[in-house]
């Protein structure tokens, strides 16, 4: 069985690609922060029961059959929560706010690599080397 298909890893790698995605739109929201009328963004949190019921594929087993439709370019969802107030100079961005996301999204970010390093060490030691 190869590494990739145990599922705990897989769903560990998928959270570091989450928080890696995370990380590249809180950095837009920061580097837009004085850009007229930018609406800060982020991604609506992980749902791994959704993940796992939806990583079956259609398949067309008939031409005659509608293909599926794909979404964005993201495989993860944006968090479409308006939250955001309007400030006096136009944006929606407050750097503080973004920066503390932006650390808690690194800590998480953190925590995730080190379970995933853990678990690979223990296949390691299972296996003897």
């Amino acid at each position: 069985m190869p590494i990739s298909d145990i599922p705990i890893l897989s769903m560990l790698r998928t959270r570091m690609q989450w928080h890696q995605a995370r990380q590249r739109i809180l950095a837009e929201n920061v580097a837009n922060a004085d850009t007229p009328n930018y609406r800060a963004r982020d991604l609506a949190p992980l749902n791994f029961e959704r993940t796992l019921t939806s990583s079956l594929a259609l398949v067309r087993t008939e031409p005659g059959h509608i293909g599926a439709s794909g979404g964005s370019d993201s495989q993860f969802e944006d968090d479409t929560n308006p939250h955001y107030e309007i400030r006096p100079r136009g944006t929606a961005v407050s750097h503080e706010d973004e920066m503390l996301k932006l650390a808690g999204n690194q800590m998480d970010y953190d925590a995730v690599t080190s379970l995933y390093t853990r678990s690979l060490s223990l296949i390691k030691t299972a296996v003897g080397r």
